[in-house]
């Protein structure tokens, strides 16, 4: 190795290195992405399915239709929102369907201690009450 050449090494090793550091963050830290995505949208899914089973009982045994509960599937949906710790909104939209969007911030693993992130995730899911099933397009 003549004298001209010192150092090429550790420059190769350095580009190296780093070229692999990010990559590993890339993967590792799309598979948190992922997997943050589907737990809002789970979560979401989950409060929405929480807020369509709350009816209108008093005005059933009054002898009416079974009908959604505006207020207590809001409030319902609400409270599991709360329960994930997540921020989110809930809307009672028409006469049976509630739909939930949750958002919160997900930190990053590897890119973060370069000073990416954190990203943020959103989630949103829909439900509609549905009292027994009477026809096959009722499956849904």
């Amino acid at each position: 190795m003549t004298r001209d050449e010192r150092g090429q090494v550790s420059a190769f090793l350095v580009v190296f290195v780093s070229a692999l550091i990010l990559l590993a963050g890339l993967v590792v830290d799309g598979g948190v992405i992922l997997a943050a995505n589907r737990k809002a949208g789970a979560e979401a899914e989950a409060a929405a399915r929480a807020g369509a089973s709350v009816y209108d009982t008093g005005r059933y045994r009054a002898g009416g239709p079974l009908v959604l509960d505006p207020a207590g599937a809001t409030r319902a949906a609400q409270e599991y929102v709360a329960d994930t710790g997540h921020a989110g909104t809930v809307q009672v939209t028409g006469p049976d369907t509630v739909e939930v969007a949750i958002t919160f911030s997900q930190p990053l693993v590897i890119l973060g201690i370069v000073g990416i992130g954190p990203v943020s995730i959103r989630g949103e899911g829909k439900a509609r009450s549905r009292v027994g099933v009477s026809a096959p397009d009722d499956i849904r």
